[in-house]
């Protein structure tokens, strides 16, 4: 794909140009001490400080290359993960209707049950079709957003008062730190709000124990603000098997009763969603301490940072 080409010939140039200069500064000292008449004045070996930012900006630039691979290799398969998806619940209609075609029912009233579920899961399994066709219709273009300047700090207090019960019930703290209420973005504030009840909601769902945190941070030499989702990194789905076709370990993990979607298509669907709006879905390293130690991973939602001209209050 061409964004994804485009991602690694930019992290391939970014670590062409860190060892280059670490190579020159490190080389320079050594020609200086051997060549003092000839040099007028000997430039100074790296120090501590001058090493570590170095270091750092080398980890951030492989981190970036792998999330940017991973990323390529999640969204390269959608056509094998959709069609592993539906496969599911369709197999579950299908051993319903054997049920009954086989004749196996004891009696009439427990072939209309039988056939009261088949009727159950197709109308799911129609839902998450119309869901799939709308996502696909909105990265084409077909179905427009609306997208105008939205105040961020009013969607994240509806997404934490929509998804703190659900976390309360599961003895699952849910924090959302205060957000400047000056902040406007640039997205369909309908989706932006699914897109972030999605991932707390999948986060949730999958984890132990812990907590959630949610924050922000504007970049304002790029024109974002990062919204933060702190969680557990083991409530975070995002190594999957690409060929899910051939994976028949996996068939498991997927609910064919309530025909819902895996947490990593629910993942690759908010990205292509956030990526029509003009923002990205990263997954970093978490910064933040929890004591006892926790892994914690940060799902990062980059938005286009936007100041609007008239008072939309």
């Amino acid at each position: 794909m061409d964004w994804s080409n485009s991602i690694y010939l930019g992290a391939g140039i970014a670590l062409g140009m860190i060892f280059p200069r670490l190579f020159v500064r490190w080389l320079r000292p050594k020609q200086a001490s051997s060549n003092v008449s000839s040099s007028s004045s000997p430039v100074a070996p790296l120090d501590q400080e001058d090493m570590l930012a170095i270091s750092q900006q080398l980890q951030q630039t492989q981190l970036a290359y792998q999330m940017a691979r991973e990323m390529s290799q999640f969204k390269a398969g959608f056509l094998a993960r959709t069609t592993h998806e539906l496969r599911s619940p369709f197999n579950g209609l299908i051993g319903l209707h054997q049920l009954i075609l086989s004749d196996l029912c004891e009696d009439p009233a427990e072939e209309r049950e039988f056939i009261a579920q088949a009727q159950e899961r197709t109308l799911k399994l129609l839902k998450l079709m119309d869901e799939i066709l709308n996502v696909a219709r909105t990265e084409h273009g077909t179905n427009k957003l609306d997208i105008h300047p939205r105040l961020l700090a009013q969607i994240l207090e509806e997404v934490h008062n929509l998804t703190y019960m659900l976390a309360a019930n599961r003895n699952f703290p849910l924090q959302l730190l205060p957000t400047d209420p000056e902040i406007y973005v640039l997205a369909d504030d309908l989706w932006l709000r699914q897109i972030l009840i999605s991932l707390i909601d999948t986060a949730i769902i999958q984890m132990e124990e812990g907590s959630i945190c949610i924050s922000t941070s504007t970049v304002p030499t790029n024109n974002f603000v990062n919204i933060w989702l702190d969680v557990p990194t083991h409530a975070i789905l995002w190594s999957e098997p690409i060929d899910l076709i051939k994976s028949e370990e996996h068939l498991t993990q997927i609910d064919q009763k309530n025909a819902a979607f895996s947490p990593g298509m629910r993942l690759l669907i908010n990205q292509t969603l956030l990526e029509v709006m003009g923002g990205k879905l990263e997954i970093l390293p978490s910064p933040i301490a929890k004591e006892p130690p926790q892994e914690f991973t940060r799902l990062q939602i980059s938005i286009p940072l936007v100041i609007p001209e008239v008072d939309l209050r």
